[in-house]
């Protein structure tokens, strides 16, 4: 079995969609309003934006978390946690074995939380 879709609320579609698009990098891959629905894609995983799609708590991999949470910061956004560690893997169980699992949440344009996570070296 393979996760396919990962709904998230959006009271403001065009709101939201600017969000993603500043946080993800990338525009969105097909937006149908009305009735109003905006997919991403993460990876082969569609993101879909949803207007009256209940909120959930999305768990984002970052390349680089220090300069992420600045992104969103300096767009104006929440920052909720700053980052910290939050695990260390001493193997391949959760994540990279020889990795700390570095994680910070912010808040979407809509109040939804968004946790950024990177592996970092040890």
């Amino acid at each position: 079995m393979d996760l396919v879709q990962i709904a998230q609320r959006a009271d403001d579609l065009e709101r939201a969609t600017a969000f993603y698009t500043m946080l993800l990098g990338s525009p969105p891959t097909a937006t149908y309003d009305p009735p109003g629905l905006v997919f991403f894609d993460l990876a082969g995983v569609r993101l879909l934006i949803e207007r009256g799609a209940p909120s959930s708590t999305l768990y984002l991999r970052v390349e680089d978390i220090d300069a992420a949470v600045a992104r969103v910061r300096r767009a104006g956004a929440e920052v909720a946690s700053e980052p910290h560690v939050i695990f260390t893997h001493a193997d391949d169980t959760l994540g990279p074995g020889g990795t700390d699992e570095w994680q910070a949440f912010v808040r979407d344009s809509e109040g939804n939380l968004v946790g950024l996570v990177e592996h970092r070296a040890r």
